[in-house]
């Protein structure tokens, strides 16, 4: 095998990047409107520039031991490829001659050829955390091997609640309370360290179980992140410490029939009613609103549809908890009612989503966050969860990843065909390689955001790991599955729930294709247009 040339691969990343920027600057260079004209090079743009930013991230993980070279090696190589394979006849889209990234091909047809990639197989290179986060990977990796692994498939295969004593150990374990400032009691000390360790326990929670474990603590780190930047100290008072310690579990009430990831649109009501807010009109897709007891909810304050995201407020709204999977709730007095209809998902499960419709739903004037001062500023209170929420789904992707390839290993030593172990085959180890290869390059850049982000940075970057990372976890879900031949399709092997739970991925915390075109793609045409 050839040896990992480290110049080489930063000269690749180098060619990648910079067909990246060509074609950002011919888009931008169309005018006004020419996102939407040219969706189809915007889409492969944005996940061009994901898969070379990350090539990028595991050029420094190369630079740190032999095994980490060949890996980062290995990866720049299929991201070269990647954005070779978007790039091939659809030059003059991007505004570049036929060829540009020859200069490249020599590198990835080396570190990506079957003999490569097979050669590392069983290698999944050291994630190289400090010592506070190897605990912190530690205690929640027990968590989810002692309380969420032998109620995962229970939970599955019956569409059952989250158990109680999940939601219990968890907040004992101070979880939800990761990024909840330390002076309302939780755990955040303003630093890097608050993002890396919601980081790294997501990535555990998620191995375990997606809908079990892996998105319990995101709902209240989203409305946590609403609070920090907008809510008045009265209103951090009351929730903060309640969210950290669980009493008060949460779930993101956003998203609406007519409008999926078009926010702005959003035409769910509140209006002035007997000195608080009367909530109208129907949300969809509000995971855990029946266990929850407390909801993030953007609503349109202002009825001047033509402010779009201007007119939106965030309030946090108190309910009861609902029985069964479908609830309907009333308020004394006749004041309001808040329906909640299941919506029956293939996986994902466990805490289950809801179309609720609000009827006079009434809530106090001290639920709108940040009080008069958060008129019209819920867009961008919710956006400063929601950011994160993309990181954190970029862990939850990891997560899912990281258990499908160890089952996957597994099954390959011990299942036996045509006379030998699946794992002695140069497709399966190839299969094998590349599985570890993009979990590990996606966990170091999802570490790397994490860092960006402690210093209010970012954003772009969050998209760009949350589209790549879920995208390959579908891959690699996937591939796991089909190493298990037919059992993989068994529901007795946990590898058929990690296929459909990674599906929901590139869904949730904003769609794929919104993803790309409205945050990446437009982000990209900016910076080089500026």
């Amino acid at each position: 095998m050839a040896a990992p040339d480290l110049d080489a691969a930063a000269a690749a990343v180098e060619a990648a990047r910079t067909a990246v920027e060509a074609g950002a600057r011919h888009l931008g260079g169309k005018g006004p409107g020419a996102i939407d004209a040219n969706q189809v090079a915007a889409y492969d743009l944005a996940h061009g520039a994901a898969a070379a930013e990350i090539a990028r991230a595991a050029l420094g993980y190369a630079s740190k031991g032999e095994v980490e070279a060949r890996m980062g090696c290995a990866f720049v190589a299929d991201a070269v490829h990647d954005v070779a394979g978007r790039l091939l006849s659809r030059e003059d889209a991007w505004g570049l001659r036929p060829g540009a990234l020859d200069p490249a091909l020599g590198f990835a047809r080396i570190h990506r050829s079957p003999e490569a990639l097979a050669s590392l197989c069983g290698e999944q290179g050291p994630r190289h955390l400090d010592a506070d986060f190897e605990l912190v990977q530690d205690t929640f990796r027990r968590f989810a091997d002692d309380k969420i692994r032998p109620v995962a498939e229970h939970v599955h295969r019956t569409n059952a609640d989250v158990p109680e004593e999940v939601i219990s150990g968890l907040a004992e374990m101070g979880g939800f309370g990761l990024s909840v400032p330390e002076e309302y009691g939780g755990w955040a000390a303003g630093g890097e360290s608050d993002y890396m360790g919601m980081v790294v326990a997501t990535e555990e929670l998620s191995r375990g179980s997606l809908g079990v474990g892996g998105s319990l603590i995101t709902r209240p780190e989203i409305l946590t992140r609403a609070l920090v930047r907008g809510g008045t100290e009265d209103q951090k008072r009351e929730w903060l410490p309640r969210i950290a310690t669980g009493e008060a579990m949460v779930a993101v009430a956003v998203t609406e029939p007519d409008f999926g990831s078009d926010v702005a649109g959003a035409k769910v009501s509140a209006t002035p009613a007997g000195g608080g807010w009367a909530l109208n009109g129907v949300k969809t897709w509000c995971t855990f609103a029946a266990r929850a007891d407390v909801l993030m909810l953007l609503a349109r304050t202002d009825p001047d549809r033509a402010k779009a995201h201007r007119g939106l407020s965030v309030f946090v709204v108190p309910k009861p908890r609902g029985e069964g999977h479908g609830f309907v709730l009333t308020q004394p007095e006749g004041k309001g009612s808040m329906e909640g209809r299941p919506i029956d998902t293939i996986g994902y499960r466990g805490m289950h989503s809801y179309e609720l419709a609000f009827e006079d739903w009434w809530v106090p004037a001290a639920c709108l966050v940040g009080g008069e001062g958060g008129l019209g500023r819920g867009f961008y209170y919710q956006m400063e969860g929601f950011e994160n929420g993309r990181l954190q789904t970029a862990a939850r992707a990891l997560g899912v990843m990281q258990a499908a390839y160890e089952a996957a290993y597994d099954y390959a030593v011990n299942r036996v065909v045509f006379g030998a172990p699946i794992v002695e085959y140069q497709l399966t180890r190839a299969k094998l390689a590349r599985m570890a290869v993009l979990i590990q390059a996606s966990r170091q850049f999802t570490y790397e955001v994490a860092r960006l982000m402690a210093k209010g940075e970012g954003a772009l970057e969050a998209s760009m790991v949350k589209a790549y990372a879920c995208r390959a976890a579908e891959w690699v879900t996937r591939e796991a599955m089909q190493l298990h031949g037919g059992m993989g399709y068994a529901e007795e092997f946990a590898v058929s729930r990690y296929f459909v739970d990674a599906r929901v991925l590139s869904i949730f915390e904003g769609a794929d294709e919104t993803l790309a075109l409205k945050v990446i793609a437009r982000r990209l045409v900016e910076r080089a247009s500026a």
